[in-house]
């Protein structure tokens, strides 16, 4: 079981992306849920609002599912929770898997998570600290905050590593 890398409170992963190290690539995937409450779905958990939110309308794990068009290299995974606004519907208990297919999925990382309000920034290496190359991410919800049913998540952003480039040596 590992703890999230905490950032300060409001960190936004946004600065992430200015210090040019990273960049999000979310829009790149197919993104889909196990289930979700009608106007509560995809397009909430990728709208960069936070009042917004996936609301699940199911049984448990609760799941939200990535999938690349080809092997893409994933350095991080930013989840904005927030356990003020959303109580019981808020995850505990968070399980990332990757994979080529729903077939061969292997849990690299499981969260507890106490009242997290913010961004939870989720690194997702390999055994050597090296960011992951796979086809699938599934995040799933195994365990809401007072034993909650359904599960609310605000936003989901996906991160990749920036390759430097040899053209930038030989700028003048």
């Amino acid at each position: 079981m590992t703890t999230p890398n905490k950032t300060p409170p409001g960190a936004d992963p946004k600065q992430l992306e200015r210090t040019g190290t990273v960049r999000e690539i979310g829009s790149q995937a197919v993104w889909s849920l196990s289930s979700c409450k009608p106007g509560f779905g995809v397009d909430q958990l990728r709208d960069d609002n936070l009042e917004t939110y996936w609301q699940s309308d199911g049984s448990q794990p609760h799941l939200v599912n990535i999938q690349f068009r080809r092997k893409t290299t994933v350095k991080t995974l930013c989840i904005y929770a927030d356990y003020k606004s959303d109580e019981s519907y808020t995850p505990s208990k968070i399980s990332v898997r990757v994979g080529n297919n729903f077939h061969n999925l292997q849990e690299i990382r499981q969260l507890e998570l106490v009242e997290p309000s913010g961004w939870i920034h989720v690194p997702l290496t390999d055994s050597h600290k090296k960011p992951i190359r796979t086809f699938m991410i599934q995040i799933a919800v195994l365990a809401n905050h007072q034993n909650g049913r359904d599960t609310h998540m605000r936003q989901i952003k996906v991160y990749t590593p920036v390759e430097e480039s040899s053209i930038d040596f030989f700028a003048c």
